[in-house]
């Protein structure tokens, strides 16, 4: 309804990785095991565990195949056959810190110049739990030209999460962080096999302006409703007749109101909340018999004022609503013995809006048959229609005085 349609959708992503809550060798561990395949090494060294590191944190050797063999060299190689070498000594150091400015970093890779030097480094692989700023990155790469370093790569924050987003490192993302994408992605599929089946069944099994029985899958209590009156009335009874109005794009539409409305020339405007034409024929329903004379009482009060409205003001509000294809477990399309109509069945009913998850509202203006629709600005809805009035009686016909005939002793 228009005073309690449901917030947008927020759109939900991935949430960051915290790699700054990882424990100082763990993250360690996780940065050594995504080098592995960032160069074909012949070994590498987790030497940051033994706490004595000398600056690597991770050490690793490069397979590099020397230049082919001359038959001159007293090698002992074959003409054409590659000789071995003794391969690139690569850095890898990590700093799980929340920021590191480019003073920072200069001053990390100054501590490194000792062991560069001493072991004859080739390349150094920098990675830090948080992200690098432009200046940091240069003053990086100035220093490690400035070491004689021949590579020199930087894996920020941005860096780590793009290479475990990577399906290859799934696992790595699962093992640090307890989630996996290749799961997600299933899931993902399964979802939309479940969707589109459920599509499908309902444009076999489901006739547009004809009634359907939706239910809350978990409902115990069906057909009688819950005994506790302190309960919603959706928390009552977990199910409910609605007229079918087709598919939508988000799920299943459904007519959930049509009310008498009323509109007046500022755009302020009022709708009759104590009838609702788009109910099914409760006198027909197993359990609502006890107030259909309520509710036909109501519909003649609403509808006597709305007929003294003059005719150009006087329109309907119609709501739909969906219930969206995830939510939709089963169709039944044979009803039962209480309600013949086919039975949809529902994962999630909330005690406020039942199966829905989409609200749609719209006015129309200028009679039953011919009405056009018109935009209703919610902050203009004032109080136009009576409230329900126990009391009530209609007014008599006035007496048509053409028709009226003498009466002779």
């Amino acid at each position: 309804m228009p005073r309690s349609m449901a917030p947008p959708t927020t759109t939900r992503t991935l949430a960051q990785l915290h790699f700054e809550d990882l424990d100082p060798r763990r993250f360690e561990d996780l940065v050594r095991q995504l080098a592995y395949d960032f160069r074909d090494w012949a070994r590498i060294e987790a030497t940051g565990r033994a706490g004595s590191d000398d600056g690597f944190d991770a050490r690793a050797v490069e397979k590099v195949l020397a230049a082919t063999a001359n038959p001159e060299d007293d090698g002992g190689y074959e003409e054409g056959e590659t000789a071995p070498s003794p391969g690139r000594l690569w850095l890898i150091q990590c700093k799980r810190e929340k920021s590191l400015p480019p003073g920072k970093v200069a001053g990390y890779l100054e501590g490194l110049r000792e062991a560069v030097e001493a072991e004859g480094v080739y390349g150094i692989v920098f990675a830090a739990a948080c992200d690098f700023s432009k200046h940091a990155r240069d003053k990086f790469f100035e220093m490690a030209r400035n070491l004689g370093l021949q590579e020199a790569y930087m894996w920020g924050k941005g860096e780590l999460e793009d290479m475990l987003f990577q399906p290859k490192n799934d696992g790595l993302l699962f093992a640090y962080f307890g989630f996996s994408l290749s799961t997600r992605r299933r899931t993902l599929k399964t979802d939309l096999r479940a969707k589109l089946a459920a599509k499908r069944k309902a444009a076999r099994h489901l006739e547009v302006n004809r009634d359907v029985l939706v239910r809350y899958a978990g409902a115990d209590k069906y057909p009688e409703q819950h005994p506790d009156e302190s309960l919603l009335p959706m928390d009552r009874k977990q199910w409910r007749l609605w007229t079918y109005e087709g598919l939508a794009w988000d799920g299943l539409r459904f007519s959930i109101g049509r009310h008498f409305a009323w509109m007046g020339p500022d755009g302020s405007w009022d709708w009759a909340r104590e009838m609702n034409d788009a109910r099914p024929h409760f006198g027909d329903e197993h359990w609502e018999r006890s107030e259909t004379e309520r509710r036909r009482k109501d519909r003649h009060q609403m509808m006597e004022f709305w007929m003294s409205l003059p005719e150009e003001e006087r329109g309907w509000l119609e709501v739909s609503a969906v219930i969206p294809f995830q939510n939709v477990v089963e169709i039944d399309e044979h009803g039962d013995d209480i309600a013949e109509a086919p039975h949809v069945y529902v994962l999630d009913w909330d005690a406020s809006d039942g199966p829905f998850a989409g609200w749609y509202p719209r006015l129309t203006l200028g009679g039953t048959l011919h009405g056009r629709y018109v935009d209703f600005d919610p902050e203009k809805e004032v109080d136009k229609f009576p409230a329900y009035d126990p009391d009530w009686k209609p007014a008599p016909c006035p007496a048509d005085p053409d028709n009226d005939e003498a009466v002779e002793d």
